[in-house]
């Protein structure tokens, strides 16, 4: 066993995710769970949870602590912590180690820097004012999600792929599947999983014989000298996190802007449309106090005997579980770290990850985001939330979180100015 010398805040054992219901699912809220900020602020910060199959694990909750675990692959391995994560993910970017991974990663890396993502900033418009142009057709009430931030997430990321427009929403279909972590969606994520694989090899072969300059067609020409089921899952992973992330972002950030208030604005939303010049940095706040993991970072095991910056001792054989949610609200790192602050800098969060594994579609869904985002405020500077914000629920079960719908409104005119004083 591992000492961390803390006192645990609450009755042990805890029981990981913190959010698990006596049903076995997993239900996140909009905030994360305040046992966090408990967990975080005791001892060194690391201690000891129990997974829902009854293993021990670490939760480390710091700042520095979690960049560590995330930046140390001679000391913590994704590959070894396989078994105990909540999806199948043997064989895509996400299970794999040191070289593994980085010849995995170097096939597609190229296609997702800041330059390339920049040269995408006209379709990414183009993309996101068709799908406005959709929604005020149905009237002055609309789901963001179905009508907006999930349609325009799912075409950004299929047009890289040049997928064919009418297998879209079946692949959506199959990767809402996959994300499901519930022991009843386990069969269901499993057939979705053979049913995009199976897909996605086809279409690897046509476009080895007719290439194109799609990224589909970069992995099948780089793919030489990489095991045919990583190649195959390459895309499936860049995908389905492609657009779920994104979307769920889209929404959620939506949802809190129309319903917190920000210095003498009675929303958050309305102070953006008369300082749309903070968006970037808004969304980057964002990103950092509502991401969109429904329950920490993929855990890693530990391969040697180990001290965190805390103090905090993990011996080899240790499941370690970096909780990048708690991270991004640690005081030492962010002051006030419950006030959203949109001048916030530096704002260094960790909600992409860290290191070799951060997330490779990083600066591709926070340019959708931000792109989304400004166009709402632009077009639709009255808009508004068509429920009251603690009745959008959010899903269940599944590996992003993210609302299952989010009603809104809208009617012509501005939106309200600074309150009086």
């Amino acid at each position: 066993m591992t000492a961390t010398n803390a006192h645990v805040p609450s009755s042990c054992p805890i029981t990981h995710p913190l959010d698990l219901g006596e049903d076995g699912v997993n239900r996140p809220g909009l905030y994360i769970n305040p046992l966090y900020h408990e967990l975080c602020a005791a001892g060194t910060g690391v201690h000891e949870v129990v997974r829902p199959n009854g293993s021990p694990a670490y939760l480390v909750t710091r700042y520095d602590d979690v960049i560590t675990v995330f930046r140390d692959q001679d000391a913590f391995s994704r590959q070894q912590a396989l078994g105990d994560d909540d999806i199948d993910l043997e064989g895509t970017i996400l299970s794999l180690d040191k070289a593994e991974h980085a010849a995995v990663r170097g096939v597609v890396a190229d296609h997702f820097t800041p330059r390339a993502v920049g040269r995408l900033a006209g379709q990414i418009d183009a993309h996101a004012s068709a799908q406005l142009k959709h929604m005020l057709r149905a009237g002055e009430l609309a789901d963001l999600m179905e009508t907006f931030a999930l349609p325009l997430a799912l075409n950004v990321i299929s047009d890289l792929f040049d997928l064919p427009p009418q297998d879209r929403e079946p692949f959506r279909a199959w990767g809402e599947a996959f994300l499901a972590t519930s022991t009843l969606g386990r069969s269901e994520a499993a057939e979705a999983q053979m049913a995009m694989v199976g897909y996605l090899a086809g279409l690897i072969e046509k476009r080895r014989a007719e290439p194109g300059d799609d990224l589909l067609s970069t992995i099948a020409a780089r793919g030489e000298g990489i095991p045919p089921d990583r190649l195959i899952k390459l895309p499936l992973a860049l995908l389905v996190g492609g657009w779920e992330t994104t979307a769920s972002s889209i929404g959620t950030f939506i949802q809190v802007l129309l319903s917190h208030p920000y210095g003498d604005y009675p929303t958050a939303y309305a102070y953006l449309v008369d300082h749309p010049e903070n968006v970037e940095s808004a969304v980057v706040e964002l990103e950092r106090m509502f991401t969109t993991a429904a329950a920490d970072a993929l855990p890693r095991r530990a391969i040697r005997d180990t001290t965190l910056p805390s103090g905090a001792r993990l011996r080899e054989g240790d499941l370690v579980i970096p909780s990048h949610v708690t991270a991004n609200y640690d005081p030492r790192a962010f002051p006030e770290p419950r006030r959203m602050d949109f001048g916030r800098a530096p704002n260094r969060h960790l909600s992409f990850g860290h290191g070799a594994h951060h997330c490779i579609g990083r600066h591709l869904g926070h340019a959708e985001v931000v792109a989304a985002v400004s166009l709402l405020l632009r077009e639709l500077p009255a808009l508004r939330l068509a429920v009251p914000a603690e009745e959008i629920q959010r899903k269940p079960g599944q590996v992003i979180a993210g609302p299952v719908s989010v009603p809104v409104a809208w009617t012509p005119g501005a939106a309200d100015g600074p309150a009086a004083a």
